[in-house]
């Protein structure tokens, strides 16, 4: 098969004629395609929900309480006894305390790295970025890929939906668009993640890009599909490549995504009882957890859910008024929704073929600043797993007397990717291949076998 870059031109002329429908999701499910042709890979069953707490959440007023520090380092917070004897948590996560017997708590994690983009790259990939020549790292080709880019080439897309899929909303600050790592990178554009991240969006509706453009409702649109198909019919010469082929399949599957049966109704919500969306949290990141569930029921792989609630610039990156910040505006709606996602994967059953991860790029430091704020920290963060033989009610490492390192079963990043790598059946022997056909081993971690079972 040649490769896709060098499909013919008139066919691409012809797509032109449905312009502004939703071109860029034709060109993600012709991808799409080639990767079934070329992988033919056995799904694995276990898919995972990443929820990535863009900014590094402070592990003091998360799952690592240090009530006992002095003023330098103690925080406002008080820890609260949980549903599993000896664990303790932030009282700012009341119902997730009632949850620990589900997850796993990794008090322990760590990397050498306080800058945001390498901090990303490294829990998204488990892999260090490409060197650079400035900055934070932004995406690049020349990158290893993230999680949802390495299943979308093992395991092929299903179910008429693409295997990985990103929302609401790119990792970045207002400095840095979109830092390195939210992709597949080397393994090339075909395999990576369907990344919806329209900053004005309201998750578990359909994106203006799934959409005819203003003035194109649907009766219009499927008249140009007819005269799309009008015109094919009179310049076929007979036959049709394997490149046309595919093209041809991946545009009428992004057309169904107007039907009313579309498999892509899994991104809509409307479905779900208002008490439902209630209990997540009518929010953009409580939704976007509702819609990364509906997901994995149909067979999506790998869901990367970054934090969002009501804009992007409210995040876990807490330098000032950290302690008002936590209280009011994150930590709230982050225990709703993970408390719904943990209550709902286990009454559905899915919680043995879904890995849940929770994760940012780093922790905070242990000191409090003039700002009462806290700083970046990568020496210790806590991480969470649930789910995929994952056995829950249980804290694996520790920290020292101040949260600042760890002091007990040190956990690498890649050590953790490596786990959730294990979780989906697959370890550092996995092998993919970028986009010149050279093999590339998906991580080097070790996982962490005494977590499971």
């Amino acid at each position: 098969m040649k490769p896709h870059s060098v499909i013919q031109r008139r066919t691409l002329l012809k797509a032109g004629l449905i312009s502004g429908t939703a071109l860029t999701f034709v060109d993600h499910l012709f991808h799409a395609e080639l990767t079934k042709a070329r992988t033919g890979a056995t799904p694995q069953d276990t898919n995972c929900i990443m929820l990535y707490m863009t900014g590094g959440p402070a592990q003091q007023e998360t799952f690592d309480m240090k009530p006992d520090c002095d003023d330098r380092f103690r925080g406002e917070f008080l820890p609260i006894s949980t549903k599993t004897p000896g664990i303790q948590i932030c009282e700012h996560l009341p119902l997730l305390s009632q949850h620990t017997e589900k997850f796993a708590i990794i008090r322990s994690t760590w990397h050498e790295s306080n800058t945001h983009g390498v901090g990303v790259h490294y829990n998204l990939t488990g892999l260090k970025h490409a060197p650079r020549q400035r900055g934070e790292p932004q995406v690049s080709r020349e990158d290893p890929p993230n999680i949802g880019g390495v299943l979308r080439q093992l395991r092929g897309d299903r179910n008429g939906l693409p295997a990985a899929v990103h929302l609401p909303v790119r990792i970045g600050d207002q400095n840095n668009f979109r830092w390195g790592g939210q992709h597949a990178g080397f393994l090339g554009q075909q395999y990576d993640p369907l990344t919806l991240i329209e900053e004005s969006w309201l998750p578990g509706t359909l994106p203006s890009s799934f959409l005819p453009p203003a003035g194109v409702g649907v009766g219009r649109l499927r008249d140009r599909v007819r005269l799309l198909k009008g015109v094919e019919r009179s310049t076929n010469n007979g036959s049709k490549d394997d490149q046309q082929l595919l093209y041809q399949q991946a545009r009428e599957r992004a057309l169904s995504i107007l039907q009313s049966d579309s498999v892509w109704k899994a991104f809509l919500i409307e479905e779900e009882k208002p008490a439902t969306i209630e209990r997540y949290g009518d929010n953009k990141f409580g939704r976007s957890c509702l819609v990364a569930r509906r997901l994995v029921e149909r067979g999506v792989s790998f869901v990367t859910v970054p934090w969002m609630h009501l804009h992007s610039t409210k995040n876990f990156d807490t330098h000032a008024n950290h302690f008002k910040v936590m209280k009011e505006v994150l930590l709230p709606p982050m225990d709703q929704a993970m408390a719904a996602l943990l209550e709902d994967l286990h009454q559905t059953g899915l919680i043995d073929s879904t890995l849940l991860s929770w994760t940012g790029e780093f922790g905070r430091t242990p000191k409090i600043n003039g700002n009462a704020g806290r700083d970046h920290w990568g020496k210790v963060y806590s991480t969470l797993l649930a789910g995929g033989g994952i056995r829950g009610g249980q804290v694996y490492g520790s920290t020292d007397a101040i949260g600042g390192e760890p002091i007990d079963k040190p956990v690498y990043v890649s050590d953790y990717i490596a786990t959730i790598y294990k979780a989906l059946g697959h370890d550092g022997s996995t092998l993919v291949h970028d986009r010149f056909g050279r093999p590339h081993p998906i991580v080097q971690g070790t996982p962490i076998k005494t977590l499971f079972g």
